[in-house]
């Protein structure tokens, strides 16, 4: 007998990946686990424990009218509301699992509920509820043009536009990607007094209406390869301001997604793969 073992819980998880942007899923529909921030750093350290970019705990829903609910913690263990990747690998880890055989499942989230659709070839998409132009205190801003702000960073004023995907998006236009400074200016205004819960930075450049490259900064975490909330975000900035048609391909580090919105009023729909790495498991 190993006794080392004797008094810690055995939770098994799945390792699974959207375009890079990583994540560590446990399913606790039969049994709820209570892992905290000070846990959740350990366990997404990539030199000493598993190492991801967010934790997706699945759950049994409460309410009746959704097939499930799940949360999501960022590596530092804060708890976000969304996460388009996320969302694509969770639907994955259910169609593995054999948790459900629907081919369109509605599951709810910290603040938003989401329907996705399961297509051929690990490829899921994802209805994104409308996208919040409105969640912001702008006062605090000042407007620079259509859906446009000004956001002052030492002795600089920085021409950004801001959007809700369920989570908080600020979009940078950049002339070429390669040489957008994400870590610093993406880092400056993530951790910004201006934004009391953080926001995520993204730097887009437009190669044409129907294409897009964009780097993000994500609040707690830092670059990633890939943020599918930050494709959609971005996206629906180009289109509001009649940048982008309604369909486009969204170049990310990590890969391509597809992101489609027909305007103001209608749902944002996203496309893209998802894969599962391994299964594994721990001791806590």
């Amino acid at each position: 007998m190993n006794l080392y073992y004797n008094n810690k819980k055995k939770i098994h998880f799945s390792k699974m990946h959207g375009l890079g942007n990583d994540f560590m899923v446990i399913n606790c529909i039969k049994e709820n686990f209570i892992l905290s921030s000070f846990m959740i750093k350990k366990l997404s350290n990539r030199y000493t424990g598993i190492g991801f970019d967010q934790l997706l705990l699945i759950e049994k829903s409460t309410n009746e009218l959704f097939d499930f609910h799940y949360r999501i913690f960022n590596s530092n263990g804060n708890e976000v509301e969304q996460c388009g990747n996320g969302a694509r690998c969770f639907g994955l880890f259910l169609l593995l699992k054999k948790l459900t055989n629907k081919n369109k499942i509605l599951v709810s989230t910290k603040k938003k509920h989401l329907i996705i659709e399961f297509l051929l070839k690990n490829r899921i998409k994802v209805n994104m509820n409308e996208p919040d132009f409105k969640f912001y205190d702008f006062s605090l801003l000042k407007k620079s043009s259509c859906k446009n702000f000004s956001i002052k960073l030492h002795s600089e004023n920085l021409i950004c536009g801001l959007v809700s995907m369920g989570n908080p998006h600020c979009i940078i236009k950049v002339e070429c990607i390669k040489n957008a400074p994400v870590k610093i200016i993406g880092k400056r205004i993530a951790e910004n007094s201006m934004f009391p819960e953080g926001i995520n930075v993204s730097f887009i450049e437009i190669i044409n209406k129907n294409h897009i490259k964009l780097r993000v900064y994500e609040r707690d975490v830092g670059e990633t390869q890939s943020c599918g909330s930050a494709a959609c975000a971005a996206v629906a900035m180009g289109i509001a301001q009649k940048l982008l048609f309604n369909i486009v391909k969204v170049e990310l580090l990590g890969g391509k997604l597809i992101i489609m919105w027909k305007g103001f009023g209608t749902s944002l729909y996203m496309i893209g793969p998802a894969e599962h790495v391994y299964d594994g498991c721990i001791y806590i």
